[in-house]
């Protein structure tokens, strides 16, 4: 897919694409830091319909969003005719007894045969993270496991 991307002298960048539908979808990154989600008109794909500033937390989860999703679904994918096996995506909150620990505190592998396979934080895919790596608010982790060892590392991440 092909992303153009814009200067927008004194005020950013503009960076976007065309969808199978017709429509332009993209980000204004301005040079204060702020973003801003835009869609293009039906008819006119040079013409905003909707313009969405994001704060910096707004649009890294929204990115966390859409990369997980998009890791999720072609893990899903390899794994389908691997019978029992799942990916599923976890979420780790302000609650969370593992955020602002590394990773190996939890003890995901040993406790579950779960293997987490990526983080994902502000838009950026940290694969294959090591048990030093850190859990932070906000953080999506993609992993990979039985049903039942998903479950039991879903519980770890909520309740230690």
């Amino acid at each position: 897919m092909d992303v153009d991307e814009t200067e927008l002298p004194g005020f950013g960048v503009r960076k976007d694409f065309m969808t199978q539908s017709g429509r332009r979808i993209g980000v204004v990154c301005h040079r204060d830091g702020e973003t801003e989600l835009f869609v293009s008109d039906w008819d006119d794909p040079d013409t905003c319909a909707a313009s969405i500033p994001l704060t910096a937390e707004e649009a890294a989860a929204l990115g966390n969003l859409l990369g997980g999703q998009r890791i999720v679904m072609q893990l899903t994918e390899e794994h389908r005719e691997v019978p029992g096996i799942s990916t599923r995506q976890f979420h780790v909150g302000a609650d969370s007894p593992f955020r602002d620990q590394p990773m190996g505190k939890a003890a995901i592998r040993t406790r579950t045969k779960v293997s987490v396979v990526a983080i994902m934080r502000e838009g950026e895919v940290n694969a294959s993270p090591g048990p030093d790596d850190v859990l932070r608010n906000g953080d999506v982790i993609v992993a990979v496991g039985t049903h039942e060892g998903l479950e039991a590392a879903a519980q770890i991440l909520r309740n230690g």
